[in-house]
């Protein structure tokens, strides 16, 4: 015999739908002044402070866009947490040796992609690419091919230098940790 009092959403299979509970849910509205959307954004009030706003997306993104972490630091005061930031994110830094991340296209860096452009080749461009129209520029621009052209020695410099820089990074790409 059952006991009185009983339900059957226990166990399976489920009597009641999933999801089919009526009770209300505590929705926190937008900080904007007149906003009625929910604020499901929290946005800083001030530096280093654990109070926040919260606002709906689209004022989220209108507050971002003009909130000043520095405000109200004198300007030595400002100095001192830019370097402390630029010191506690080092790590960040440190990370483009293991390619985890950086601007580009994804894979590469921003310098290996002006070293691309100068170059004249797409983002895609394997390295063999990449060696093939450094020869064809070098010959063309070589200073001894073109001596005491000032501009010819520019572009000469300019594309040594992006070989270079594919250079390195083609060689961090291929290598190995021993072990």
């Amino acid at each position: 015999m059952a006991k009185a009092g009983r339900n059957n959403d226990w166990g399976f299979p489920r009597w009641r739908g999933y999801g089919s509970g009526r009770e209300a849910q505590q929705v926190r509205l937008c900080d904007r002044h007149g906003c009625d959307r929910p604020g499901d954004c929290p946005a800083p009030k001030s530096p280093n402070s654990p109070e926040r706003w919260y606002f709906c997306q689209e004022h989220a993104g209108e507050y971002n866009r003009g909130w000043d972490y520095f405000q109200g630091l004198d300007e030595e005061e400002r100095n001192q947490r830019m370097h402390d930031e630029a010191r506690d994110a080092s790590g960040f830094r440190q990370s483009a040796h293991h390619q985890w991340a950086g601007p580009g296209d994804g894979s590469r860096s921003r310098d290996e992609m002006r070293a691309l452009d100068v170059l004249g080749l797409e983002s895609d461009a394997d390295f063999e690419t990449v060696r093939k129209s450094w020869r064809a520029l070098a010959k063309e621009c070589h200073p001894d091919v073109k001596p005491g052209d000032a501009e010819a020695a520019k572009r000469f410099q300019a594309i040594q230098a992006a070989y270079d820089v594919l250079r390195v990074a083609e060689e961090r790409k291929s290598w190995k940790p021993a072990g």
